[in-house]
């Protein structure tokens, strides 16, 4: 009875300038052009950072932090779930995730009354089945839709545990401190599904040993039957059923042969962490990102800085990197628009969660604080020019 006294009076008595509240005028982030971000708030067990930067003329990345309650039950389980969705050909397949993926995993975690693998691969199931069972339904009015998918990072903080899922080549990082030097080393946590691997393209040919032409390269690039570079996504019903590869989809996205079985998967990688006192943050960003920053990159970016803006800290860090490639000025890369930015560089969203030791130890008997946010809004940029 004391210790769940002294967790409600914790979660009550937080100092009001760190205290995550939803009236304040940075609850729901702050908008800059075509970036957006949450500098700081507080989840579960610790604090989080978000930022997400537009350069398509639609925003394909979305993302989201849920951190309270992670089952339809009042009883739990409780953490912190953290989702990345880079989509591609179009937002639909990204905004759809954004607005199902965590309510399906509520929903099995409440029939299995706690968090596991099982329930996470569950939940991107019932997400893939219901995405491309809309597909299905639009196909004679909207029939580019078969063509529209989306990448899928996720990252569940429960009980001490750290799950991570993926579908594409999002990624997440874990900044670990190294006592013995003090050094603050990166390890990455998800496994990445893109033809650019030597490793993904002999798995490719391992499942389709009849099809010699499963991995092309193309302008330099490998990519499944030379049409795109990942190989699990949600949606991209093109390509898993060859029901809807044909007319009245466009021409480019069509294949010259029938194919017998889907050549893109929705199974996800899934791995699991122990979370130990020397995790200090983790990082989990679209590829727009990684294109430009590496692994310790990023990490030390974190590290060498207050938690306070972390995410616009590391957009910005890859924005200059982007600009130098190009050999123009960062300050001109900002004044270009959506659309004419992709040609720059991609669409990227960050969120960078701080572990607190002690909170993660004791992470069975928290309730709070309570979090939903979603990282920008479905455009960035203004509505008129």
């Amino acid at each position: 009875m004391l210790s769940k006294l002294i967790n409600f009076l914790r979660a009550c008595w937080r100092p009001s300038s760190d205290r995550y509240v939803h009236t304040g005028p940075d609850s729901a982030g702050r908008q800059d052009g075509l970036l957006w971000y949450k500098d700081s708030g507080l989840h579960l067990v610790g604090e989080f950072s978000m930022a997400v930067v537009q350069a398509n003329n639609l925003l394909e990345d979305q993302s989201q932090i849920e951190s309270g309650s992670l089952s339809l039950l009042d009883s739990g389980p409780y953490g912190t779930f953290v989702g990345v969705y880079d989509g591609h050909g179009g937002p639909e397949t990204s905004r759809y995730i954004n607005d199902n993926l965590f309510q399906h995993l509520k929903r099995f975690a409440a029939e299995q009354n706690s968090m596991s693998v099982d329930v996470i691969r569950k939940a991107f199931q019932a997400t893939e089945e219901g995405f491309l069972s809309l597909v299905v339904k639009q196909w004679p009015t909207k029939p580019q839709m078969a063509a529209v998918g989306s990448c899928c990072l996720v990252g569940v903080v429960c009980n001490g545990t750290l799950y991570v899922a993926n579908l594409g080549d999002s990624r997440a990082v874990l900044g670990r401190l190294v006592k013995a030097t003090g050094e603050v080393l990166a390890l990455q946590l998800s496994a990445e599904h893109n033809a650019s691997f030597e490793s993904v393209r002999q798995e490719l040919h391992s499942l389709h040993p009849d099809d010699p032409q499963i991995v092309v390269l193309k302008h330099n690039v490998w990519r499944v039957k030379g049409l795109i570079q990942i190989t699990r996504s949600i949606g991209d019903l093109y390509l898993k059923n060859a029901e809807y590869n044909k007319e009245p989809l466009y021409a480019k996205f069509r294949l010259r042969e029938p194919f017998k079985r889907p050549l893109l998967s929705a199974d996800p990688s899934i791995s699991v962490h122990e979370l130990e006192p020397h995790d200090q943050f983790l990082i989990f960003a679209s590829d727009g990102l990684w294109e430009h920053l590496s692994n310790q990159e990023a990490v030390d970016i974190v590290q060498n800085s207050s938690h306070r803006g972390s995410a616009r800290r590391l957009v910005k860090a890859a924005l200059q990197e982007a600009a130098k490639k190009r050999e123009m000025r960062y300050s001109d890369l900002k004044k270009i628009d959506r659309g004419v930015r992709r040609h720059f560089h991609d669409d990227i969203s960050v969120i960078v969660v701080f572990l607190d030791s002690n909170l993660v130890s004791r992470a069975t008997s928290l309730r709070g604080p309570s979090v939903s946010l979603r990282g920008g809004s479905r455009s960035l940029a203004p509505t008129s020019t």
